[in-house]
């Protein structure tokens, strides 16, 4: 896995977690559903790499 794209996949998991926690103290729905979305992505995001890194050996 590239540092880069480790770090981008670390980023949006970290900034999803903040969004949806923020929008959940102040009750905005939308809002916490669309961190939890940024969330899954960077998961998603990781785990593609990892994928990756285990078809290249």
């Amino acid at each position: 896995m590239s540092a880069k794209e480790k770090a981008k996949a670390k980023a949006e998991q970290i900034i999803g977690k903040a969004v949806r926690k923020t929008a959940h103290m102040r009750g905005d729905k939308g809002m916490e559903a669309k961190g939890a979305a940024l969330g899954l992505r960077g998961k998603g995001r990781e785990r593609k790499e990892k994928g990756k890194d285990f078809f290249k050996r």
